[in-house]
């Protein structure tokens, strides 16, 4: 019995320090919430513009240009991960396919960035 609690005492623990942080992390902004509310603090920020405004108004497509490139460097992570995990069963072949992979993406970032698609006005 002991020896089954000491196996899983690491697991209880991570769990419990897991719960705690997740209910502190709940209850802070209702701790924590801001006084003083405007107009500017609450408007939408994520994309750019207002969400409940006209669907066929005119915005900056260099939103979704930064989108774009986030979700192509997000799955050269994803792609990094598992290949360094098995770099060592891959050999030369695996190495050098990766590397053609990140050579096409790093080709496309530099002609973004000569576009100037990164560039905020």
């Amino acid at each position: 019995m002991t020896n089954l609690l000491a196996d899983y005492l690491p697991l209880v623990i991570f769990i419990g320090v897991s719960l705690l942080i997740g209910v502190a992390l709940l209850v802070a902004p209702f701790i924590v919430a801001y006084s003083r509310p405007d107009q500017e603090k609450l408007s939408a920020y994520e994309c750019g513009f207002n969400a409940f405004d006209d669907a066929r108004m005119k915005f900056d497509v260099r939103f979704y240009l930064v989108a774009i490139l986030f979700i192509i460097f997000d799955l050269e992570v994803a792609f990094l991960f598992p290949w360094a995990i098995t770099f060592g069963n891959l050999g030369w072949f695996g190495f050098f396919s990766m590397m053609i992979f990140l050579g096409v993406l790093t080709v496309g970032f530099i002609y973004e960035w000569k576009k100037g698609a990164l560039e905020w006005d």
